[in-house]
C-alpha cells in the first residue's frame, strides 16, 4: 500500500491543478501498463470524515476534522510489486502530489497465510476475495 500523506493544502480542501492531474494520470497509466496498480484514490479532507473509537464493547464516534495533519492520509494506491525496493523506485518516479513539500509512505499488506494456517479461515478468505472481485466488476 502506498499512502499519500495529508498536507495543510489537502486538509484545506485544495484541489490539484490541471497540470498535476495530467502528470498523475500519466504516472497511473505507467503503473497500469506495468501491471503494478491494483487501485488508487484521493480522499476528501478529514473535516468530512469520522473516526470510531473502540473501548471494550463501547463505540464512540468522533467527527473530523482531525488535528494532526502529519498523521492523516490524503490518498492511496494498492500496488503489487516484487519487493520494497521496487515500490520505492516507483514512488521516486511519482510527481509530487502537492505544490508544497509532501511525503508518501510505503507499507506492506499482510496476506492471510501470513496470519493463519487455519484451512477454514483461508478458504473463507478466498471466497470473500472472489465475491469482492465480482462486486468490483459491476
Amino acid at each position: 500500500m502506498v499512502i499519500v500523506k495529508a498536507t495543510r493544502e489537502s486538509e484545506a480542501g485544495g484541489m490539484p491543478n490541471e497540470q498535476l492531474l495530467k502528470d498523475m494520470m500519466t504516472f497511473n497509466e505507467e503503473l497500469v501498463k506495468a501491471g503494478v496498480m491494483l487501485a488508487g484514490e484521493g480522499l476528501h479532507p478529514s473535516s468530512s470524515g469520522a473516526r470510531v473509537r473502540f473501548s471494550g464493547k463501547n463505540r464512540t464516534v468522533i467527527d473530523g476534522p482531525f488535528a494532526e495533519t502529519k498523521e492523516l492520509i490524503a490518498g492511496y494506491w494498492m500496488w503489487q510489486v516484487k519487493s520494497r525496493e521496487e515500490a520505492i523506485e516507483w514512488v521516486k518516479r511519482c510527481p509530487n502530489p502537492f505544490e508544497s513539500d509532501s511525503e508518501i509512505e510505503i507499507r506492506q499488506v499482510f496476506e492471510t497465510p501470513e496470519l493463519t494456517e487455519n484451512d477454514e479461515i483461508l478458504r473463507k478468505e478466498e471466497e470473500l476475495r472472489a465475491k469482492t472481485a465480482k462486486n468490483a466488476a459491476h
